[in-house]
């Protein structure tokens, strides 16, 4: 028998921060809040599409295409890579960054991707049905100096 490593999903997530000091959070279809972003890319060589360079380069397009905001990814959040279990028996690897919002006065869009997207404060985004490790990380990102 062949020896597999086993694999994790990973998801690049990003902190997006308005010009009012609001965070960026979009409602999945668990229900719960969560920071933009997603999986790396590999690209289709026969179809020419490129795959992502980095983790930054997948969080930058992730953010413009989940809610059409471009941002620069960096840098990593302390403390804000966690394993978490969405469901029982899958986790998911998630390294989150801060962003610096490029278009900070473009109101965000709903993708098809998720349910509903928002802005909100740092003490509101601490009581929303969000995981502990998202509100770690934002909580995390506000204070730095």
């Amino acid at each position: 028998m062949t020896y597999r490593p086993p694999t994790w999903p990973v998801s690049i997530k990003g902190i997006a921060v308005d010009d009012h000091g609001r965070v960026l959070l979009l409602k999945n279809e668990r229900q719960e809040w969560e920071l933009p972003g997603g999986r790396l890319e590999i690209g289709d060589p026969a179809t020419e599409v490129r795959g992502d360079d980095s983790p930054e380069q997948a969080l930058e397009r992730e953010i413009l295409e989940e809610t059409g905001w471009e941002v620069k990814a960096g840098p990593l959040i302390a403390g804000g890579t966690w394993i978490y279990e969405p469901i029982p028996g899958r986790r998911v690897l998630i390294i989150t960054y801060g962003c610096t919002v490029l278009t900070p006065n473009r109101a965000p869009v709903l993708s098809h991707e998720h349910k509903q997207v928002g802005l909100f404060s740092a003490e509101a985004a601490a009581q929303l049905n969000m995981p502990q490790g998202y509100k770690q990380s934002i909580a995390t990102w506000y204070v730095r100096t």
